[in-house]
């Protein structure tokens, strides 16, 4: 499923944050990530999706992409740990680097993921993407300051 995500980057402020490097990488639709380390898994890979991209925000820190809804995946099979769909971003721009998870709404393993879990239980709903329809999400960003976008602790 091919999905839209748009949202602005935001200083400690509110101040947009223009022209901005974002990165993104997800897995795909199997929960499969296109790189070497993820060769264990026995999921396919999408020949037709490279699962990483960049984007620039423009003068009022706005982005857009086009990615697919990832799929869950067993991160550890020895604790039963499934990793719920999510999209990783990293932001460099205005002195500072980022990186942060998106999460989905109303997906049941987001509690059950330890990453999602070290996040405290009032900031989680920072890293969920509010959908707009079943297939465009919006996503802002601060990249710091008492409202900073949770950083991925994984990282």
């Amino acid at each position: 499923l091919a999905i839209d995500v748009t949202g602005q980057v935001f200083d400690e402020a509110g101040r947009p944050v223009r022209r901005t490097l974002i990165e993104i990488w997800n897995a795909n639709t199997h929960g499969r990530y296109s790189h070497s380390l993820d060769a264990q898994t026995t999921a396919p890979l999408d020949p037709n999706f490279y699962g990483f991209g960049r984007v620039v925000t423009d003068d009022d820190g706005v982005y857009r992409l086009r990615t697919i809804k990832p799929g869950a995946y067993i991160a550890r099979s020895d604790m039963g740990w499934w990793r719920p769909p999510h999209v990783h971003f990293s932001i460099l721009g205005g002195g500072v680097r980022l990186v942060t998870q998106m999460y989905f709404p109303d997906e049941p393993l987001n509690q059950k993921d330890y990453i999602h879990m070290t996040i405290p239980e009032n900031e989680r709903n920072r890293v969920i993407a509010a959908p707009a329809d079943a297939k465009s999400f919006r996503f802002n960003i601060v990249v710091r300051g008492r409202f900073q976008t949770p950083p991925d602790l994984d990282d």
